[in-house]
């Protein structure tokens, strides 16, 4: 017996000091014997370009923007549409002068209306009225039918979410998404991307998703292809109710199978293991893919907040891809409260709480996303696996493109319960590519590259019906 001890502890202490190989990149584990077939993926670094439009992001700028926004006293949708000074309609016009001044310096690329349309009593609506929103289009260079959407509200709150005649500064909520989405528009409307990026200020959130359902389905009415859709709520502080601070994270809410997938798509995801690759998580793993060492990205695998909702909702029930941006620690003091002061401590959504420097930051990380994505090929298509036989192989196949700028398409896979793409083959510009890698051992994926060198995002085969 003591010998048999002794054999076992040597044993493990041989094994305790061997050098395991690792690989660079997001996989950190014992390399796998298919390291060879494929090349370890890196995260994202801005090119000269992106880094030059990155360095034009002003904290500034910002705060004039969310100072200008609370100016207005209350943005309640149900507010005087009227005034020129106080309420939403106030604050809707300004926003879209602003919008037009952006598209002046930048020509006729950029487009603002204000669409809208006339909500009868409903939830939250006691009384019938305009919801308005504020829209840029900026008209994409080379392939404008593909479109993205980044967006924030700028109606206001207080406690009683009907009470739309006391001051209602909405300073975080929304306003710092606000002035997300205006500088972004002021930045990129200079030098256009590829394709078409819609800047979008929506009302009616706060009564129920008013606006946002209105441009979701309005666009998919029109038969607009939006490839994602990028939604700034309540990105303006980095402090939370306990006084934690994270200047340099942001939360990515990102929803799991599809809202409009069929109960037999979502049973067939579900037999895949690929609950975890809808497009709104590969939006979010494009994100978390991007190398900003000035903001980390938190990926939430739901919807959204415990008994909260966010007007990315309303774009993944018209079937499109959609994430929330909002700040790692909330203080419930400071949304949705009457402005006052109990017992010393105030109240109430206040341009003093608010951290310019750190919603300058989550504007970088939206313009590097939005940048990477537009200046991309599109999303693959039709990208199916063949499951019909055992095999030890993978055969993917996919529809090519006919974008005069694509180089090609990677295959991208991943352990089953790694959170990001681990290793990518490079298989040129075919339509289909077999890897020597077991199906049943992993996640796979398929990326457009274009000239540039930039990707799409992912997209997950489904078994080959």
């Amino acid at each position: 017996m003591a010998l048999a001890a002794w054999l076992l502890l040597s044993l493990a202490a041989s094994l305790s000091a061997q050098t395991f190989p690792f690989v660079t990149g997001n996989c950190s584990w014992p390399a796998p014997e298919w390291q060879g077939v494929g090349t370890a993926v890196e995260r994202r670094i801005p090119d000269p370009e992106l880094q030059s439009l990155l360095d034009a992001v002003d904290p500034a700028r910002i705060r004039h923007t969310v100072e200008k926004l609370v100016s207005f006293g209350t943005r309640h949708t149900l507010s005087t549409q009227t005034d020129p000074k106080r309420g939403i309609g106030a604050a809707r016009d300004w926003i879209a002068t602003e919008m037009q001044r952006y598209a002046a310096a930048a020509g006729v690329r950029l487009t603002v209306d204000t669409p809208g349309y006339d909500q009868g009593v409903a939830s939250r609506i006691p009384f019938p009225v305009r919801i308005s929103n504020v829209v840029a289009t900026l008209e994409g260079t080379a392939d404008p039918s593909r479109v993205y959407v980044v967006a924030g509200h700028y109606d206001s709150r207080v406690t009683d979410v009907n009470d739309y005649e006391s001051d209602a500064p909405g300073a975080n909520d929304d306003a710092s998404g606000v002035a997300v989405v205006m500088e972004l528009c002021r930045i990129i409307s200079q030098r256009p991307p590829k394709a078409t990026i819609i800047f979008a200020a929506v009302a009616g959130e706060e009564q129920g998703l008013y606006g946002s359902a209105f441009l979701a389905q309005s666009l998919k009415k029109n038969g607009t292809y939006v490839e994602a859709m990028l939604n700034n709520d309540i990105v303006g502080s980095s402090v939370g109710a306990r006084g934690q601070r994270d200047a340099h994270s942001i939360r990515v809410f990102a929803q799991g199978p599809p809202l409009t997938e069929s109960a037999a798509e979502a049973r067939r995801r579900l037999n895949i293991g690929g609950e975890n690759d809808s497009p709104a998580r590969e939006l979010a793993r494009f994100i978390g893919e991007t190398q900003l060492p000035e903001m980390r990205t938190q990926t939430v695998y739901r919807l959204d907040r415990y008994l909260r909702g966010g007007d990315h909702s309303s774009f993944l029930q018209q079937g499109y891809a959609a994430v929330r941006f909002t700040e790692p620690n909330e203080d419930f003091t400071h949304q949705h409260q009457d402005v006052r002061m109990v017992n010393g401590k105030q109240y109430g959504d206040l341009p003093e709480f608010i951290d310019y420097d750190f919603v300058a930051r989550v504007t970088r990380l939206n313009l590097a996303t939005l940048w990477s994505l537009a200046s991309a090929p599109g999303r693959p298509r039709n990208v199916v696996i063949d499951t019909t036989t055992l095999a030890d192989d993978s055969r993917l196949r996919w529809t090519r493109s006919a974008e005069s700028d694509l180089k090609g398409y990677e295959i991208v896979w991943r352990r089953t319960d790694a959170p990001l793409w681990e290793f990518y083959r490079d298989v040129g510009n075919i339509g289909s590519a077999t890897l020597p890698i077991s199906k049943d051992n992993v996640i796979f994926g398929v990326r457009a590259v274009g000239r540039n060198g930039q990707k799409s995002p992912a997209v997950m085969p489904m078994p080959a019906s």
